[in-house]
């Protein structure tokens, strides 16, 4: 049995109460099993001096391509299309087993060190099994999908899919991965966007999220350019079709929702679907700036993601939370989108998103113990001296600030040194498989 206690940490609970004050917690296995002031130490395996120090609940990021991050640098200054049909799919069919394994372990590393502790995540066509194996042997909770991808307009040869083997793929790699380590990692079908799915692989995804229970994960509504083909196509925006298929629900989580109509907004709210929103790629690719203030006062669930490493160029919440909150304050004033919002829609607004609003995302007994130690005695985050919290963690903290990171009960970063892989082999790795694929592309149609 493993005990964990940390000891005179400021608690920035996130609870409904939104409760912050200095305590002890105790982790027992997986779970947090008490919250208060001198907890007993008696049979406790170790002990974490949190004096002076801030825990936070582990963000939760609703939209990651673990697959992507080897691109990191290769598709610049690009809008989407271009951006996916000139760099990304050519880079993503030259995959092999051992470079999809190691960019997802680049990523992982990344999203563990700047304090993510749960992600959504889509990857590519093939070898998604070593996706999966990374996320496993890494410890990071995650919900993930193979991506799905059966029509479009310069594909290439190597990503265009047969409907039914897409469907058949997904279904084994759900039924071998789903609930995997007492839930750490859940399976999501992740078809990529209506513009490369044919309406009957919708409408069997569709059929399968509620056979299984199971989350769908896809785009929507990020670039004008891309709902024009959508409405050339079927008659209709994104959510509508994605409505009049059968996709909305609450199980339904969209990346983007950049451009939406009054009708649109209208749908996510009474079907209750969630919104990934993405701000620093929705900057890069010049997608445009979603109307978030706009959905939150709807009561729409929103979240937070980095989207892929080749369009943010990074995977750190920090830049997420402060560009979500400032992009928005020239059009609506400088009380929109408050530290206090963003962080919500950082930690447990992402638990929500992704059903597990009762285990993670927020720091209260019997949740699982997914955690984040901050130091932030730095010059960055001084004065401390009467500073809202939710302030000093969104406006001026970075990722340099988190220190130790634990999931699911165990410590997979401490003092800055991860726990569950070799950094030096990984970013090795990383070059090393980027180098083949670049050399690969040239031959592949």
């Amino acid at each position: 049995m493993s005990k964990i206690l940390i000891k005179q940490v400021e608690i920035v609970t996130m609870n409904q109460t939104d409760d912050i004050f200095v305590g002890d917690i105790l982790i027992e296995n997986d779970r947090i099993q008490a919250i208060g002031l001198e907890l007993d130490r008696m049979n406790v395996t170790k002990v974490i001096d949190g004096k002076g120090k801030t825990v936070i609940p582990g963000f939760v990021q609703t939209h990651i391509h673990l697959c992507q991050t080897v691109f990191r640098g290769k598709a610049d200054d690009l809008e989407l299309l271009d951006w996916l049909k000139k760099r990304i799919w050519p880079l993503e069919a030259a995959h092999d087993e051992e470079s999809l394994y190691y960019s997802a372990l680049l990523g992982i590393g990344e999203l563990i060190q700047s304090g993510t502790t749960a992600i959504v995540d889509m990857e590519t066509v093939h070898h998604t099994d070593f996706a999966f194996q990374a996320i496993a042997s890494s410890g990071i909770r995650a919900l993930s999908g193979k991506v799905m991808m059966d029509k479009g307009e310069e594909v290439p040869k190597k990503l265009q899919e047969n409907t039914h083997q897409s469907i058949q793929e997904s279904v084994d790699l759900l039924e071998k991965w789903h609930n995997y380590d007492n839930g750490r990692i859940k399976y999501a079908f992740s078809p990529r966007f209506v513009v490369s799915c044919t309406k009957t692989l919708l409408e069997e995804v569709a059929h399968l999220s509620a056979s299984y229970g199971v989350n769908v994960h896809t785009h929507a509504s990020e670039n004008v350019g891309e709902i024009r083909i959508v409405e050339e196509s079927t008659g209709m925006k994104n959510i509508e079709y994605l409505d009049h298929i059968g996709l909305a629900n609450d199980r339904l989580i969209l990346a983007h929702c950049v451009w939406l109509s009054e009708r649109e907004k209208q749908i996510i709210k009474d079907k209750g679907i969630h919104v990934s929103h993405c701000p620093g790629s929705n900057l890069k690719l010049a997608s445009g700036i979603a109307e978030i203030p706009s959905l939150l006062d709807q009561d729409i669930s929103v979240s937070l993601g980095a989207d892929g490493a080749p369009c943010n160029n990074n995977l750190d919440m920090f830049n997420e939370m402060r560009l979500a909150a400032l992009i928005q304050k020239p059009k609506h004033g400088p009380t929109t989108m408050d530290a206090k919002t963003v962080l919500k829609m950082a930690t447990i607004g992402g638990a929500k998103a992704i059903g597990l609003g009762e285990e993670i995302g927020s720091i209260e007994v019997g949740k699982k113990a997914d955690l984040v130690l901050l130091d932030l005695n730095n010059f960055h985050t001084y004065p401390s001296y009467d500073v809202d919290p939710f302030s000093r963690i969104v406006y001026s903290a970075t990722r340099a600030d988190v220190e130790t990171s634990i999931i699911n009960g165990k410590i997979v970063m401490e003092n800055r040194i991860m726990k569950t892989m070799d950094k030096r082999i990984v970013l090795a790795e990383a070059n090393h498989s980027i180098k083949r694929m670049t050399e690969r592309m040239a031959m592949i149609e």
